[in-house]
């Protein structure tokens, strides 16, 4: 009865460090779709350089557009978290953008190695799960 039981904690653990797994997934997908848009933005920023207009599609909601035309491309509005946002030239921007990319990448090496600890942990604990039901097979059969 005592390997009954600390089998069933075991499998409640796994579970917990699975769950914990796919939860640190979804922010680590979350993460690469940031990093995907600052990419973008540095993208567009360079594509704007140099140019004084600029025909572009602009969003007016509900993912629909309107094709307009950017009149100044040397100011940009920058957000930098919390609702916040800073008027900035190409140059100023691409800083910040850098600034958030390496805040992006040091919070995704993170989660990636939380996400190998809690990968190691359900190893080590299905290994001892294993055992613990191989030996009471043992003794079921005898």
């Amino acid at each position: 009865m005592e390997d009954q039981q600390r089998l069933n904690n075991l499998l409640n653990e796994i579970n917990v460090y699975r769950q914990q797994a796919d939860l640190i997934q979804q922010q680590i997908e979350l993460l690469q779709a940031s990093m995907t848009e600052v990419d973008a933005l540095s993208n567009t920023l360079d594509d704007l350089e140099g140019k004084e207009s600029v025909e572009a599609f602009v969003p007016v909601g509900a993912g629909s557009f309107i094709k307009g035309e950017l009149k100044s491309t040397d100011e940009i509005i920058v957000s930098i978290g919390a609702g916040l946002a800073v008027k900035k030239d190409a140059d100023g921007a691409r800083e910040i953008l850098k600034g958030q990319k390496e805040d992006l990448k040091d919070s995704l090496d993170n989660m990636l190695a939380n996400l190998q600890q809690c990968t190691d942990m359900v190893g080590t604990l299905q290994a001892q799960a294993e055992q613990i039901a191989a030996a009471a097979q043992g003794n079921i059969v005898q």
